[in-house]
């Protein structure tokens, strides 16, 4: 939205482009100049002459060149930013700025439509309340669900309805505007939700200031016969409902969301699942009610990084098993061992020197290594690493990752190299 414009003009603009007029403007948005008052400029002027032969023609005329401009120059500008998250379906998406910084990645969505089709069946109707811009209401529209899709936003809904339209299979996907809170779930055979968790202050951490509040999704959820609840990775164990499994979701390496499912047959409370942009099998480590605690003990010749979804799932002790490792410390998510086991769950590193930290030490050691481009991974440390990889000074042909943790209240230093099991 155009400083200084109501959400009923941008709406306007927004539908504006769907004309032939709007239609000529986004397509010249595509190739405008970088610089963004050039690329200004140009559209203005493309918008001014298609909006004067659509009047010559007889066609509306009731959005301003310059209003005209901006919703192509922003659809174009956020198409460009959304290819991390959609490819290059995005060239053929539409987007709100916080709609597309809470919309779920192409890879996430679809792996969660397919659970709800493989668990519901083909043709089972969900209903998608607060479906933002409609990503995962078109991922399960895709995945042979029948999909009404609510939306409280009007400008955010209509986005919604363009992306149904060029994406989602004729007839699987219905976008309203309305209160997801206000429609009966029971009506439906599983519900998604997936609340609003940015404001025009930024990010929301708290789960009560959601929209819906936490309270009221948690409601939604439990009075449909099935349910999956999208929520942030950080939310406190504590606020996920008794009976639900929750499921720890990360794409390449970046920890994204957390899954709570109810009432599709989960036999399992707690699970990380590691998902990737290139299509590849998904890699899941589920919770061992019968497990031990994880062993404590020194380091030995390899370190594992568990992914930050196991991290956050509580399932160390299932990753240390895993390896046939330990923890170096009990509270840290840092696991020794003497043997190189393949798994997409941890990150593997050969360790080369143990010690205390040290920055005149550690900067020897980097020295003698000749490692000059150093990588610095930390967990139970306080050391600003900023700070520490410009007193050292790295210099030379090699490489090295050090790791800064500690043992009880010892700092340690590990100076290592990432290595690849072979399956």
């Amino acid at each position: 939205m155009s400083s200084g414009q109501t959400a009923p003009d941008a709406a306007k603009a927004f539908a504006s482009l769907f004309t032939p007029a709007g239609g000529r403007v986004l397509a010249a948005a595509s190739a405008a100049p970088a610089d963004p008052l050039r690329a200004a400029t140009a559209l203005r002027r493309e918008a001014e002459e298609a909006l004067s032969v659509a009047e010559g023609s007889g066609g509306p005329c009731d959005v301003s060149p310059a209003d005209l401009a901006g919703a192509a120059l922003t659809q174009a500008r956020l198409r460009d930013r959304a290819r991390r998250k959609f490819g290059e379906r995005a060239g053929r998406m539409y987007f709100t700025e916080p709609g597309l910084e809470q919309a779920t990645r192409r890879v996430a969505a679809e792996y969660r439509a397919r659970r709800l089709a493989g668990a519901l069946g083909t043709g089972a109707r969900v209903a998608d309340l607060g479906c933002g811009i409609g990503a995962d209401a078109v991922a399960m529209a895709e995945a042979g669900l029948q999909v009404e899709a609510v939306e409280a936003d009007p400008l955010t809904a209509a986005v919604a309805a363009a992306n149904a339209e060029a994406l989602a299979p004729p007839g699987r996907m219905r976008v309203r505007e309305g209160d997801a809170a206000a429609v009966d779930p029971a009506g439906r055979d599983a519900v998604f939700c997936d609340p609003a968790r940015r404001t025009a202050r930024g990010r929301v951490f708290d789960p009560d200031a959601y929209s819906p509040p936490w309270d009221r999704v948690l409601d939604l959820a439990a009075r449909a016969p099935a349910s999956c609840v999208k929520a942030a990775p950080g939310i406190p164990h504590e606020r996920i409902p008794e009976g639900a499994a929750a499921e720890w979701i990360s794409v390449d390496g970046e920890l994204k969301e957390t899954a709570l499912w109810q009432g599709l047959g989960e036999d399992w409370s707690r699970r990380a699942t590691l998902l990737r942009g290139d299509g590849s099998a998904p890699a899941a480590l589920t919770a061992d009610p019968g497990a031990a605690p994880a062993p404590v003990g020194p380091p030995g010749r390899y370190l594992y990084e568990p992914d930050n979804a196991v991290v956050r799932a509580h399932l160390v002790a299932e990753a240390a098993a895993l390896v046939g490792g330990a923890l170096l410390d009990p509270d840290i998510a840092y696991v020794t061992s003497d043997r190189l086991v393949a798994t997409p769950l941890c990150r593997a590193f050969e360790v080369h020197r143990t010690m205390p930290f040290s920055l005149k030490r550690l900067r020897t050691e980097l020295r003698e290594r000749g490692a000059g481009t150093v990588t610095i991974k930390k967990r139970g440390s306080a050391v600003d690493v900023d700070k520490l990889l410009r007193d050292l000074k790295p210099s030379g042909p090699g490489s090295a990752v050090v790791v800064l943790t500690r043992i009880g209240d010892r700092p340690l230093c590990l100076v290592c190299s990432e290595v690849t099991a072979s399956p």
